[in-house]
């Protein structure tokens, strides 16, 4: 079993930034796939950002959002700049025990439980 713990939403102004930590523990395969998709009130699920072997950006948050990873602590960050109002959303961490990243949400075997992020003046 898998276990996705993540940490650092929160409220912030439009305009400003947040950093979303995800820490797998449990039986993974080695540096796999991880990444965020995020869901908002009333909308589909949407890919945010993943990161294996490649990277990959959802078209709402490129040139905004960075995804990174520490191999060694099996642990994705996401830093989210220039935050908009839409961006408020339940923010999901995702693994795949492959190294390649997919796009849709069906790639995806172990989700964690979400963090809620809140643009708002």
């Amino acid at each position: 079993q898998v276990q996705l713990v993540e940490s650092g939403g929160g409220t912030v102004q439009p305009g400003g930034s947040l950093r979303l930590s995800c820490a797998a523990s449990g039986r993974t395969f080695s540096n796999p796939a991880m990444g965020w998709f995020r869901q908002a009130p009333g909308k589909e699920r949407e890919l945010v950002a993943v990161i294996g072997r490649t990277t990959r950006y959802g078209d709402a948050v490129k040139g905004r959002f960075i995804i990174s990873r520490e191999n060694a602590k099996n642990t994705v960050y996401l830093q989210m700049n220039s935050l908009k109002p839409e961006d408020t959303a339940v923010y999901t961490c995702v693994l795949r025990q492959l190294p390649i990243p997919g796009l849709s949400a069906n790639d995806y075997g172990d989700w964690g439980r979400g963090t809620q992020v809140i643009v708002s003046s």
